[in-house]
């Protein structure tokens, strides 16, 4: 099974230069927990990736206004990545290493072209139920305290 196989084709994705209210609104309308972020929506050059969690801690949390502040300050750069020929589990190794529950699928240019979630892990893939268990406490563990 390869990444294209579990992967959410084509997401909803924001630019560098729109403000992290309009990423917040793309999640609730999409109903998702992140959204990649590119460098023009017309080429989808892949640039980091901006999450609810990233909101709540970076602008809720400190006060700022998320009409302000643009996504490029608030998101992941340069995320972890995979592309669509790769191995899925190898894709699913890396989302528990690296404890991340979303990784964008890019092609050999760098292009936008689907997500992998913890939703589509469970219901789109073939690894036993141990290691899918395994894998979501695995990333669900509480990350190490951050300086920011």
């Amino acid at each position: 099974m390869t990444c294209a196989d579990v992967m959410t084709k084509d997401p909803a994705c924001c630019e560098l230069g729109d403000n992290a209210a309009d990423a917040a609104k793309i999640m609730k309308d999409q109903d998702v927990g992140s959204v990649p972020v590119c460098l023009d929506l017309e080429e989808r050059k892949l640039v980091g990736i901006v999450t609810d969690r990233d909101i709540a801690v970076y602008l809720v949390a400190k006060g700022r206004d998320a009409r302000t502040t643009q996504v490029a300050s608030v998101m992941t750069r340069n995320p972890l990545t995979c592309r669509p020929e790769d191995d899925a589990e190898a894709a699913l190794d890396a989302m528990e290493r690296y404890q991340v529950r979303r990784i964008p699928v890019v092609d050999d240019q760098g292009k936008l072209v689907g997500i992998i979630s913890m939703a589509d892990v469970v219901t789109r893939t073939e690894a036993a139920a141990e290691k899918k268990a395994g894998m979501v406490e695995q990333v669900s563990r509480p990350a190490p305290p951050s300086a920011a």
